[in-house]
C-alpha cells in the first residue's frame, strides 16, 4: 500500500491552513506508529479550529500511545463533549478510562458507543471484552453470538485476543486473527527481502515485546535467556516497545542479552529498520495479538524467518509469521490444521519459566484475608478468564467441601462485588470469595503456599499463573480444551508427569475437587508428587529448555538459509 504521508504533507505545504488535512495526517501518523507527529499535526489542527472533536479524538489518542494517559482522557472527555453522538470517539475515552484505573467509567463509555450504534459488531465485541473484563455478564450471550456471527460473516476485524475468552473454535480464532492481519497487510508495505547471509555466520535470534520487564513475558523468558547466554551458540537481540521499568528483571534480562535495542514508541518503520540493521534471522514475536504489541512490524517483514510463540496462544493467521513454536500437547496434529503457521514442536512445554525465584515465607493465613481453617481453593486468573461456566463450577466445589473458601485476585472496579452477587444467587455465603489484590511478584508467589489447589478456567486456561503455581507447589486442577489457549495448563501438567491432573469434563472437575478438598492425606501426597516432580521433569530445566530452543532456533534458520521453505520440526524427545 502507498504510504498517503508524504502526498499529504506536500498538500498542507500548499495549503496549511486546512485543518480537516492536518486531522487526516494526524491519523496516518498515528496508524503508522508516530505519536511525537500525530501530536503536532493534531495541534496544527486545533490552531485552526480550537476544540473541534475530531482533532481532540487525534490528540487524546497520541497522549495514549505516549503513555500520557491523564493528558489523553483530557483530551478525549473533551472531545467526548464537542461530539456527544460519535461512538468512534466514546470507544477512544473508554481506551483511555481503562488505563487510569477508571473502570466503570470506562465501562459506561463503552455502553454509550454501544448504544449510539448496537449494529456495529466492532463496538460490541469493545463492550463484551471489558464487560467480561469486570464480571458484569448482562447480555453476555446476546453480545458474544453477535460478535462470532460477525466474525463468521466477515464483517469485523474484532479483537483477537478478547476473542479467546469466547467459546469459540480454533476455525472461528483463525478467522477473526485473519480478519485483523487482513486490515494490517492493506495498510503497511513490506521491506526489500533481507540480503542473504553466509550459511556460516552466527544465527541471530530476536525477540520483540512490550513486556521486557516486570511483565508475565519477562517473567516467563529471563531464565531462558540466561541459560542460552551460558550456552552460547545464537546471538540474543531483544527489541524493548516498553520503556526500562527499572526492575530486577529488566536488569537481568539486559544482561542475558547480546543487545537490548530500546524501541519504545519509536514509528513501526524505525522498529522494523532496527530489527534488519541487527541482521536478525529469526525473529520471535512475543506479543502477537495480545495487545501493545507491534503486528505492523512484523507485517513489514524485518526478518527473513518469523516466530510466534508463547504470549498469543492462538494463530496468528499472519502471512509474515512462518512457525509458531508449541508443544504436541498445547498444539496437536488435529489442532495444527486451524493454524497459519507451520508448527515447530519443542520435546517439551513450551512454556519456560524463571527458576531463579524463591518462594518466601508468606504472611499468616490472617494477613491475607484467609480464614484460619479450612481449604484454601485458588483461581489468580485475570478477571476476564472468569465466566458463568467456570465461576459456577467452582462455586460447585465449595458447596461440596464444607469450610472451604475460594481466593481470587481482586478484578477492576466492581468485579468482585458482582463475583459476590453471583455466588449469593446460588445460595453460597458471598465471604467464601476472599479476594487478593495485586501485589508485587515476590509477595504474589509467597501467598501461593497457602493455597491447597488451583481451579482453572475455562475457555481460556491459566498460562503464566499456572506455571506460578506449580512453581510454588499448588497443584492445578483443568479441563483442556479444543484450542491452544485451553491446553496450557494442561501441557504444564501433562510434561510434569501430573496428567491425572487434567480431567475430562466439569463434573470430573468439580469430582476430583471435592475429593481433593475432603481428603488432607490424599491432596498432601499430590502436593509431595508436584515437589518431587517439578525437581525432576524437564517443565522447570532452563538448562535443558535452552538446548532444545536453539536447536529449534537454529533449523529454522538453516533451512532459510539454503532456501528451503518452512517445514514442520520436531525437537528430539527427551527421557
Amino acid at each position: 500500500m502507498t504510504d498517503p504521508r508524504p502526498a499529504l504533507r506536500q498538500a498542507l505545504r500548499a495549503r496549511p491552513d486546512d485543518a480537516m488535512g492536518w486531522v487526516m495526517l494526524a491519523e496516518h501518523e498515528l496508524d503508522a506508529g508516530d505519536a511525537a507527529s500525530g501530536e503536532a499535526a493534531a495541534r496544527r489542527a486545533l490552531a485552526l479550529r480550537p476544540g473541534h472533536p475530531e482533532a481532540l479524538a487525534r490528540l487524546g489518542r497520541a497522549h495514549w500511545m505516549l503513555g500520557r494517559r491523564e493528558d489523553a482522557v483530557q483530551s478525549l472527555r473533551a472531545a467526548a463533549r464537542a461530539a456527544p453522538q460519535h461512538p468512534g470517539i466514546a470507544v477512544w475515552l473508554a481506551h483511555a478510562l481503562e488505563d487510569i484505573g477508571d473502570a466503570e467509567g470506562a465501562l459506561a463509555a463503552y455502553a454509550h458507543a454501544y448504544a449510539l450504534a448496537p449494529q456495529e459488531p466492532q463496538l460490541a465485541s469493545y463492550l463484551l471484552a471489558w464487560r467480561r473484563r469486570l464480571c458484569d455478564w448482562r447480555d453476555l450471550d446476546r453480545l458474544a453470538r453477535q460478535v462470532r456471527d460477525a466474525v463468521a460473516r466477515a464483517q469485523a476485524s474484532v479483537e483477537p485476543f478478547a476473542f479467546l475468552s469466547e467459546d469459540a473454535s480454533a476455525a472461528e480464532q483463525r478467522r477473526c486473527a485473519a480478519l485483523r492481519a487482513a486490515v494490517i497487510a492493506r495498510a503497511v508495505r513490506p521491506l526489500p527481502p533481507a540480503p542473504a547471509r553466509d550459511a556460516q555466520a552466527p544465527v541471530r535470534a530476536g525477540f520483540l515485546s512490550n513486556g521486557f520487564g516486570n511483565h508475565p513475558t519477562g517473567l516467563l523468558t529471563v531464565a531462558l535467556f540466561e541459560a542460552l547466554r551460558r550456552r552460547g551458540g545464537l546471538e540474543l537481540h531483544l527489541f524493548a516497545l516498553n520503556r526500562d521499568d527499572g526492575s530486577a528483571i529488566r536488569r537481568r534480562l539486559g544482561a542475558a542479552a547480546d543487545v537490548l535495542h530500546e524501541v519504545a514508541q519509536q514509528p513501526h518503520a524505525m522498529v522494523a529498520d532496527a530489527i534488519r540493521r541487527a541482521g536478525v534471522d529469526v525473529l520471535f514475536d512475543l506479543r502477537g495479538w495480545g495487545g501493545g504489541g507491534a503486528p505492523e512490524v512484523l507485517a513489514m517483514r524485518p526478518a527473513p524467518v518469523q516466530v510466534n510463540w508463547l504470549a498469543y496462544p492462538g494463530t496468528s493467521a499472519a502471512p509474515w509469521i512462518d512457525y509458531v513454536l508449541a508443544d504436541r500437547f498445547v498444539l496437536p496434529d488435529a489442532l495444527a490444521a486451524d493454524f497459519s503457521e507451520t508448527a515447530a514442536w519443542l520435546p517439551r512445554c513450551f512454556q519456560p519459566s524463571d527458576t531463579a525465584r524463591v518462594v518466601a515465607e508468606p504472611p499468616d493465613r490472617a494477613g491475607c484475608g484467609l480464614p484460619a481453617h479450612g481449604v484454601v481453593f485458588c483461581c489468580f486468573n485475570n478477571s476476564y478468564k472468569l465466566n458463568p461456566r467456570s465461576v459456577a463450577r467452582a462455586l460447585e466445589v465449595l458447596r461440596g467441601v464444607p469450610g472451604s473458601v475460594l481466593w481470587l485476585l481482586s478484578g477492576p472496579g466492581n468485579a468482585d462485588a458482582r463475583l459476590r452477587e453471583f455466588a449469593a444467587g446460588r445460595g453460597l455465603d458471598p465471604a467464601r470469595l476472599v479476594f487478593m489484590r495485586k501485589q508485587p511478584h515476590p509477595d504474589y508467589l509467597a501467598r501461593l503456599r497457602h493455597a491447597d489447589l488451583f481451579l482453572d478456567t475455562d475457555p481460556y486456561n491459566a498460562h503464566t499463573t499456572a506455571s506460578d503455581a506449580l512453581w510454588a507447589g499448588c497443584p492445578v486442577l483443568t479441563v483442556p480444551g479444543a484450542t491452544f489457549a485451553a491446553r496450557v495448563a494442561g501441557s504444564l501438567n501433562h510434561h510434569l508427569g501430573l496428567a491425572h491432573m487434567n480431567v475430562a469434563d466439569d463434573a470430573a472437575f468439580v469430582a476430583r475437587a471435592i475429593a481433593l478438598g475432603n481428603d488432607r492425606a490424599t491432596l498432601a501426597a499430590l502436593r509431595a508428587e508436584l515437589a518431587a516432580r517439578r525437581a525432576d521433569s524437564g517443565v522447570f530445566d532452563m538448562d535443558g529448555f535452552a538446548v532444545d530452543f536453539a536447536a529449534m532456533t537454529l533449523a529454522m534458520a538453516r533451512r532459510q538459509r539454503k532456501g528451503e521453505a518452512p517445514a514442520p520440526l520436531q525437537g528430539p524427545a527427551r527421557p
